[in-house]
């Protein structure tokens, strides 16, 4: 697996070397579930001297990842003291841009929200002034913690279009005027001078949702339904973003069904421009329904109004027939349905796993399961945090972290 570590530019880069067996990153790597373990225990499971144990607990110690958390039970003598993975050694800031909204948290590395922040902001407003506005919510947020900003690990950010993720820049981003190759880790790290990790907004959600929820699944995928529709692919356990980071564009795939809409890519027929938040208020708006925004239909939704019920139903059926294809493709064992559309709840759920378990393979669809998300909103922020600390908690990056406390 690829190991990240920070550029000069506070950009994420590749580690070329792995992290020496012995050294205090490695070792935190068993203590990062939480458990608490003596000396002698950790001695025993790596193989490693004594003496050499104790050298990097104390280097975790003095980093404060690592802190002391009682006694174990005696065996004769002096009972042997513990140490556990501390999550509040450091804070992560988390922030998700949607097209018309932001939401900017701050976490423990653990990914536990300490402070959250969610306020209107149009995407289109551009790069300058959208960050500036997450970087002065961010700051505030990590004052209201009571932390300072020396405690930061790091900056996540997810952007609602295709992000290079090498350097955390955008490329060609349709609903993104204004942002294409913009340095966004650059500008960030004006104020904050840590790693700055960027990645798709559906990316990151479907790295929060499975980290929060779905850990021990190894291939899951996760959909977006809201101005657009994008998926995140979790497969073999990790992230997959594709050669150039477009990987999950599932709203420009076409609707089997030979659908002629025309779509902002300059293409027709694609899934956003049939089944998406959008495209399903401009239909009911044909039909004479008085609906703008995805907030007003899912409440139409919600208060059963047969014509929505049936434009979300029938939008479901057709996410679900590009859906298959996916199923049939890379064989997941779960499906996540998310974002702001997904609200309007089984309906949409409905439509959806009639077209998944009609279209494809029996094999592929034996023990799928279709879902909602479970994060209740917070999969962006989680999946930010999360990307900051597979970063700060590698060996690698806690190599570097005690070696600066040294």
């Amino acid at each position: 697996m690829a190991i990240l570590q920070t550029a000069d530019n506070g950009v994420a880069r590749h580690w070329n070397q792995p992290a020496l067996p012995s050294s205090a990153g490695s070792l935190f790597q068993l203590l990062r579930d939480g458990s608490p373990r003596t000396r002698a225990e950790l001695a025993a499971v790596t193989g490693l001297a004594r003496s050499t144990i104790s050298a990097r607990v104390d280097d975790l110690l003095a980093s404060s990842l690592v802190t002391p958390t009682g006694e174990a039970a005696s065996t004769g003598g002096r009972p042997p003291a513990t140490f556990a993975f501390n999550p509040g050694a450091r804070i992560v800031v988390a922030v998700d841009l949607g097209v018309s909204h932001a939401r900017v948290a701050v976490t423990d590395l653990a990914s536990h929200v300490l402070a959250e922040e969610t306020f209107d902001r149009s995407i289109a407003d551009g790069p300058v002034a959208v960050l500036g506005a997450v970087t002065k919510t961010a700051v505030r947020l990590v004052e209201k913690v009571g932390r300072p900003l020396t405690d930061l690990a790091g900056v996540g950010i997810g952007l609602p279009g295709p992000v290079e993720y090498e350097t955390g820049r955008p490329t060609s981003p349709p609903v993104m005027p204004g942002w294409d190759r913009f340095d966004v880790p650059g500008h960030l790290r004006e104020t904050f001078p840590v790693p700055i990790l960027v990645d798709n907004d559906v990316n990151i959600m479907a790295l929060g949702e499975h980290e929060a929820v779905y850990r021990d699944v190894e291939d899951m995928i996760l959909v977006k339904i809201a101005s657009g529709i994008g998926a995140g692919i979790i497969s073999d356990g990790q992230l997959q973003r594709g050669a150039q980071g477009a990987a999950g564009d599932l709203g420009h795939i076409a609707v089997p069904d030979g659908n002629s809409t025309p779509c902002t890519c300059g293409n027709v027929g694609c899934l956003e421009a049939v089944a998406s938040g959008p495209a399903v208020a401009g239909r009911l708006r044909e039909e004479g329904y008085t609906v703008e925004t995805n907030s007003q239909l899912v409440e139409l939704v919600r208060s059963g109004d047969r014509g929505a019920v049936q434009a979300v139903r029938q939008a479901g059926r057709d996410i679900g027939s590009v859906l298959a294809g996916c199923v049939n493709m890379l064989n997941p064992s779960v499906i996540v349905i998310g974002g702001v559309v997904a609200a309007v709840g089984e309906h949409l759920l409905a439509g959806i796993r009639e077209s998944v378990y009609s279209r494809s393979l029996p094999l592929a669809t034996q023990h799928l399961r279709i879902v909602s998300s479970r994060t209740e909103g917070r999969a962006g922020i989680l999946g930010a945090s999360a990307l900051v600390t597979q970063h700060a908690l590698s060996a690698e990056g806690v190599n570097a972290l005690t070696d600066a406390t040294a």
